[in-house]
């Protein structure tokens, strides 16, 4: 499993635009890990699915909500990671109004959870191999705080756990 200190995994992760813009086009278009993060604080947070309920009711609007607290905190950019297609992603975005302030970016594969040692089988629900329920701080690549949920909990992975450690 990732642990602080670790560099993030060398994956590509997807994001859906519905408005063209600084080099991306519409649609699906690649985000290269490595280099997305140079130079930035990132602060990212994984679920296991998109439209699922504490996923929608706590955990994303919770980011959303604190956006200009972390953006004073120096954090550049907000990230959620899914195990859903970049569709499913950008459809959550308009659902949960992240335009400006949270990226929804895709795992669809799983790639970037299972390079993460941070996945979680729920193959027994319906719903395959997911991404466990965390947050990590990342500054120029590199995992400064990392907090992993257990099973079935949300208790240390929400916005006011994250905004604390960007401001320590």
């Amino acid at each position: 499993m990732i642990q602080v200190g670790d560099t993030l995994p060398a994956t590509t992760l997807m994001e859906f635009s519905e408005v063209e813009g600084e080099g991306c086009s519409i649609g699906p278009n690649a985000v290269d890990v490595a280099k997305a993060t140079v130079g930035k604080t990132i602060a990212l947070f994984a679920l296991p699915g998109a439209f699922t309920p504490t996923c929608s009711a706590k955990h994303v609007p919770g980011y959303v909500e604190s956006v200009n607290a972390f953006k004073a905190a120096g954090v550049d950019e907000i990230w959620c990671v899914s195990v859903n297609d970049a569709f499913v992603m950008g459809a959550w975005a308009r659902d949960q109004k992240t335009d400006g302030k949270v990226r929804m970016l895709a795992d669809g594969s799983a790639a970037f959870a299972q390079a993460t040692g941070l996945t979680l089988d729920l193959t027994a629900r319906g719903m395959g191999l997911r991404s466990n329920r965390y947050s990590m701080l990342v500054k120029d690549g590199k995992v400064t705080a990392l907090n992993v949920e257990g099973p079935g909990k949300f208790e240390v992975s929400d916005a006011a756990t994250l905004l604390a450690q960007a401001k320590a």
